[in-house]
């Protein structure tokens, strides 16, 4: 199978307005994902797909591959989709979220590695346990519920489970998604959903249109730091210093 990798990168954003360009020790946020995603080796290829000429401009000058893309994609699910209609020549289409700069390949590879493994699975994503009631409340850690064979029941930004006995280790969601080239295709024309529209979660759309989301846990030592606000700056370089 071909795989392709497409790091979606848009200069908008409410919480925090050109993250994608925001110095990370010196170098734009979207670089590190891109230079961490570069790692993988089930990746055939890597895009950056933007539909800001500052982030193209800056990528470009990495020497990074950039697909531009319609200002009216909604979210990454749709640029990707985008990319992928004008590359026909790969079957599993790798959506790497661009404020992941601690990813690395071997989380990508096992991505790939999990949607190949599950084929009733339409998607793959990553999970990781929460490690602290703080996170668990936030709204900006996404939780997810799964069902006994890792498949998604449900997303969200309110704390899930309910944890009347404690007996489950809360899960959160890591956002880089594997799809299948077709079911990328088919949840990219469908409409905008209730609940995604509710939530702010893209991945409700498949869902909610009964596409099966696989979900492959990482341990907590490998969770990632996604950068949501100005602030998670700070917690990404201090982790990049402890490398």
């Amino acid at each position: 199978m071909r795989v392709l990798g497409v790091i979606p990168a848009r200069y908008s954003s409410t919480r925090f307005p050109g993250k994608m360009l925001a110095p990370i020790l010196g170098k734009p946020l979207v670089l590190w994902t891109y230079d961490g995603a570069k790692t993988s080796t089930l990746l055939d290829h890597l895009i950056i797909a933007t539909d800001d000429e500052r982030i193209a401009d800056t990528a470009e000058l990495h020497g990074a591959d950039v697909i531009m893309t319609s200002p009216s994609c909604k979210n990454g699910t749709e640029r990707a989709a985008e990319v992928a209609k004008k590359l026909h020549l790969y079957d599993i289409i790798v959506n790497i979220q661009g404020d992941e700069p601690l990813i690395n390949g071997k989380i990508i590879d096992a991505l790939v590695e999990d949607i190949i493994s599950h084929p009733d699975a339409g998607m793959a994503t990553i999970t990781a346990p929460i490690p602290s009631e703080r996170q668990w409340r936030n709204a900006d850690v996404v939780k997810v519920v799964t069902d006994k064979n890792g498949f998604a029941l449900y997303f969200s930004r309110s704390p899930i489970p309910h944890r009347r006995n404690n007996t489950i280790i809360p899960q959160r969601h890591i956002g880089i998604y594997a799809y299948r080239w077709e079911d990328l295709l088919r949840i990219s024309r469908l409409g905008v959903s209730p609940l995604e529209r509710e939530e702010g979660l893209e991945q409700l759309r498949a869902l909610e249109y009964g596409v099966k989301i696989h979900c492959h846990k990482i341990p907590e030592a490998e969770q990632l730091i996604s950068v949501d606000r100005e602030k998670d700056i700070r917690k990404v370089e201090r982790a990049l210093k402890k490398r």
